[in-house]
């Protein structure tokens, strides 16, 4: 395990646990040996990033990460400008709204406003999805040419999230060009079985981004048509508003 690894295990600890810990709980929970996790705690303390509670002398992060996080989003060069467009995509569909970007071979997620209904498709900010199988990830791969996408799927390993993913690059090629024709790209239980999702290509600040309405089966099959109606008036007005 890398060091960088090793330090984002804590807070990572700290936010699946939700409570302060003693420096063994911390360890067991991060999955380090306690020396290890010592003198990364002690960095940390130094730093301002944790603190000693007067219980038991365990440990908490302080809002120094929370505060550095704030005022790093703040100046995203993307979520800014997409923030109006997320609240009014999620209040007009009552689903969860995600943003997301090719990162080499994969999907990496930007934001994720999540929909109202107790029953939705959550998902977290930096979670890491395969191009093939989710409806983002088509929409990122049709900016390609036919032929440098035969190639692109030819090379990838399709592999199989789930019973319904798409694993033959023909199956996949005919139905992202179909798609490309009408506009928007849809997964149908392709990465995760009872989740269907939407997704647009959008032209942000000179660049691509997909935008992706995702909700359980029940609620989507039979809406997807107009879902993808407001999905693509959002598109049109994010790429002609001024920067």
């Amino acid at each position: 395990m890398k060091p960088t690894d090793r330090a984002l295990g804590i807070f990572e600890a700290f936010e699946t646990v939700g409570r302060p810990m003693t420096l063994s709980e911390l360890a067991e929970a991060a999955g380090l040996p306690v020396s290890t996790s010592h003198g990364i705690v002690r960095v940390l303390m130094e730093r301002g990033y944790l603190y000693l509670t007067s219980r038991r002398k365990d440990l908490f992060p302080t809002r120094r990460l929370y505060d550095m996080a704030a005022k790093i989003i703040a100046n995203d060069p993307y979520i800014e400008r997409l923030e109006p467009y997320l609240g009014a995509l999620r209040d007009a569909t009552q689903e969860t709204v995600i943003v997301g970007k090719r990162q080499q071979n994969e999907i990496i997620y930007l934001s994720v406003l999540e929909g109202p209904q107790t029953i939705r498709y959550s998902a977290a900010a930096g979670a890491l999805k395969p191009l093939h199988s989710t409806s983002i990830g088509k929409a990122m791969l049709s900016r390609a040419e036919a032929g440098e996408l035969r190639r692109l799927l030819a090379e990838s390993a399709l592999a199989s999230v789930t019973d319904h993913t798409l694993t033959s690059a023909q199956a996949l090629f005919d139905d992202i060009a179909q798609s490309r024709e009408r506009g928007y790209f849809v997964t149908r239980g392709e990465s995760v079985s009872d989740v269907f999702a939407v997704a647009v290509p959008v032209d942000v600040n000179r660049d691509t981004l997909g935008i992706a309405i995702a909700g359980p089966r029940h609620r989507m099959d039979g809406q997807i048509e107009r879902i993808a109606a407001v999905l693509l008036d959002a598109k049109r007005a994010i790429e002609q508003s001024k920067p």
